[in-house]
């Protein structure tokens, strides 16, 4: 009877020190569970900026500026009968080229952003072959004569014409026929899906510090002079440069943080238009000439230089290569032996 009480009695002491023993109650036990090492982390590398190849504008974090298309280029009537232009305000880019008769013509490039309707939409002309090829663009366009269709075939330029996915007309315009040609790039894009790659810089882009502004001169209001009836004049106005002869629709306007004056060598393309003028040719590759940098209300003086129709155009002064600041860029190509610019 008393070893059975003894036991009794011992049973709930062990089972007490047991559960203290457990707990860490010694000392030794707690300074060992102290001394042990927290679980090491290793801090996350957050991924290298990317950056849109016709602005050099910093694509929010996260954000890739991989695209299952390639770069889209619109060629958009620029006279009072394409009034009103669509989808200006959403290009990254916009080349304005001399065509026959003294007017103009717009390649706007659309990557980033994609309107849903763009044109009036024209036809090609043998001088955006260098005008495209750098990031090896796709052109939606009426169509081209038969002796640029050869040429641009040549060069390996892809295109879509009138009767693809997308085009339509909108005969409620009051123009003739031929302006009425518009299209919806987000459907036309449809017949363009790649696997996702980035295009190669447009051109050389810098920051705001890389643009020599100590060195250059105010120019607030810019005309610019194709020789012919068209000048295009620009304001700056509300940090952008504005275009005030433009007919592009009221809201969609190209807001233009950098305006690009290239003086280059205005050529014949070799053949006459249906009214009976000579269709010019602008010869960038291989050559080089005058560029006007504007920005920010200032105008910097230097060259250009394009090597092959695929080579971006480069940009120098006096001291080294000049970079232009990462925004919306409007390039202007001008004869090179045309009238003076306005600037003031």
């Amino acid at each position: 009877m008393r070893t059975r009480t003894l036991a009794r009695t011992l049973t709930p002491l062990l089972a007490a020190g047991l559960a203290l023993s457990a707990c860490g109650g010694g000392g030794d036990d707690k300074t060992k569970s102290e001394d042990k090492p927290a679980a090491s982390t290793s801090p996350t590398t957050p991924p290298p900026p990317q950056y849109w190849p016709l602005t050099g504008v910093q694509a929010p974090e996260g954000q890739s500026v991989e695209k299952d298309h390639p770069v889209l280029v619109v060629k958009i009537d620029n006279t009072d009968n394409s009034a009103p232009q669509l989808g200006l305000g959403s290009a990254d880019m916009v080349v304005e080229e001399l065509v026959e008769g003294a007017a103009t013509r717009l390649a706007a490039f659309f990557y980033s952003t994609l309107p849903k309707t763009v044109g009036p939409v024209r036809s090609m002309r043998a001088s955006d072959i260098g005008v495209v090829s750098p990031v090896g663009a796709t052109v939606v366009t009426s169509g081209m004569a038969a002796q640029t269709k050869a040429r641009v075939n040549d060069a390996g330029v892809k295109f879509i014409e009138e009767g693809a996915k997308g085009f339509f007309r909108d005969d409620t315009r009051s123009t003739p026929s031929w302006y009425h040609l518009l299209d919806h790039l987000d459907q036309t894009v449809t017949l363009t899906k790649t696997a996702p790659a980035t295009p190669k810089n447009y051109l050389t882009w810098g920051t705001e510090a890389d643009f020599p502004a100590a060195t250059a001169q105010p120019a607030t209001q810019v005309d610019v002079p194709f020789g012919g009836f068209r000048t295009t004049k620009w304001v700056f106005q509300g940090g952008h440069y504005v275009n005030t002869n433009s007919y592009a629709k009221k809201g969609d306007e190209f807001a233009a943080d950098n305006l690009l004056v290239i003086r280059a060598n205005i050529g014949d393309a070799g053949y006459l238009d249906p009214a009976g003028n000579h269709v010019p040719e602008i010869k960038l590759d291989g050559r080089t000439g005058k560029a006007l940098l504007f920005h920010g209300g200032k105008m910097v003086r230097g060259t250009w230089s394009k090597k092959s129709a695929t080579s971006a155009i480069e940009l120098a002064t006096d001291t080294g290569a000049l970079k232009v600041p990462a925004g919306h860029t409007w390039i202007e190509l001008v004869p090179d032996n045309g009238p003076q610019l306005g600037v003031r």
